[in-house]
């Protein structure tokens, strides 16, 4: 398959610039294992669920990414976090008016400073004179996605953000679980719904676009997971008891699919992925998948339709434009369920 076989037609308005009133207020796809479509709410999600069924999160926390700093001839200097490496260095996308020169001096808010020390491909290896964790969480605006054609306002600091999230490392929302609220999650428990977390720290990488026709050439970014001894042990249970394995959100599928990768089938796994999950990907772990409506012709576009089939999906896409479903971060949701093997 081809990058334009993922191509969908998308209007302009049915891009979701802020979220819903409230977290589970939004619409939900379900996409069941007959390749049926049935138009639902969020909060009927733990009427689709079983008990014994396995809810996997991903428990990364978006730092605030952004900043603008300045050259010391007074220049724009944009920096959005990548990731944080060692010591005080870190990798990051920088826009500027002119292109910084090797060990050039960035003037940050707060008094804080940062020389560039390296090209990494299209990223920046930037060493800071502070903590680079503590610079962000005081001086960092919310990284929202270029789709959203709007500053960051108060309330996105609390809702691009999921109510579980802990492990401080994102600088984009794993969004799928921005739908959840405490008491959704407490009616999935209720009804005999398991829950597990992995972290995946996702990137500002997983915006960039496809940039080759033929997929074979396409070389993802790398992202890093973590997937403990306990999700292994809550999965390997999730089987015995006849239970699914339901990923919320395509990271969760990375992460699982990628621990997997290492022996064939699910092990504990520590360290960077590039797995690249297209049609004809042969899933080890994941039995139905909760996420948002993808853009076209990305990565995620192609991971969905591999997971639910290529033709179901895009019938599914074409629905969900026709219904004035809400797309991307801030959007709807689809339930995706495959037959096992």
């Amino acid at each position: 398959m081809r990058r334009s076989d993922f191509a969908y037609e998308l209007p302009a308005d049915l891009i979701a610039q802020h979220p819903p009133a409230q977290r589970s207020g939004s619409r939900l796809l379900h996409l069941n294992i007959a390749g049926a479509l049935a138009d639902q709410q969020f909060v009927a999600l733990p009427s689709l669920l079983c008990a014994g069924d396995l809810l996997v999160f991903n428990d990364t926390r978006v730092i605030p990414a952004r900043v603008i700093g300045a050259k010391p001839t007074g220049g724009r200097v944009e920096v959005l976090l990548e990731r944080i490496l060692a010591g005080r260095r870190i990798l990051a996308h920088v826009h500027a008016s002119k292109a910084l020169k090797p060990e050039a001096p960035i003037q940050l808010p707060g008094g804080a400073n940062a020389r560039f020390v390296a090209r990494r491909d299209d990223l920046f290896e930037l060493e800071l004179d502070t903590d680079p964790l503590t610079f962000f969480e005081r001086h960092g605006a919310m990284p929202l996605p270029p789709y959203i054609e709007r500053d960051p306002e108060a309330e996105d600091a609390l809702r691009y953000q999921t109510v579980y999230a802990r492990e401080s490392g994102a600088v984009a929302a794993p969004t799928a679980g921005l739908h959840f609220d405490e008491a959704l999650l407490a009616r999935c428990a209720e009804a005999g719904v398991q829950f597990a977390y992995v972290t995946l720290h996702v990137g500002a990488g997983t915006f960039q676009s496809v940039r080759v026709e033929d997929l074979d050439q396409h070389r993802m970014h790398r992202e890093r997971v973590e997937v403990s001894e306990a999700v292994c042990d809550a999965v390997a249970a999730t089987r015995e008891r006849g239970g699914r394995v339901i990923a919320v959100g395509t990271t969760v599928v990375r992460s699982l699919e990628a621990a997997a990768a290492v022996s064939g089938s699910l092990v504990p796994f520590a360290g960077e992925t590039q797995l690249f999950i297209r049609p004809g990907y042969d899933f080890r772990v994941v039995d139905a998948l909760l996420t948002n409506f993808h853009l076209p012709e990305s990565t995620l576009m192609m991971l969905v339709c591999a997971f639910g089939g290529y033709d179901a999906v895009m019938q599914a896409y074409r629905h969900a434009v026709a219904q004035r479903y809400r797309f991307f971060s801030y959007g709807d949701a689809m339930l995706l369920e495959r037959k096992p093997g």
